[in-house]
């Protein structure tokens, strides 16, 4: 089952979604944390930290579980 995360505007970038489904820690991890680990946007595999995030995307990673953004 994913797990929601709530935003509060239209849309979130894939780096500030991460810190906010508490993924990493802080923003700067980011760009690491997206070399390190394979990341699917709606099936699809991304890599750009400034990919925007609407409500009803869905963020899987492997290894942190399957999300779903939310406002």
């Amino acid at each position: 089952m994913a797990k929601p995360v709530k935003i509060e505007t239209e849309y979130i970038t894939l780096g500030q979604f991460l810190k906010l489904a508490d993924v990493i820690q802080t923003g700067g991890m980011a760009k690491w944390f997206l070399g390190e680990y394979a990341i699917f946007v709606n099936s699809e595999l991304e890599n750009r930290r400034g990919r925007k995030l609407k409500a009803g995307d869905v963020v899987d990673i492997p290894e942190f579980g399957t999300f779903v953004v939310k406002n």
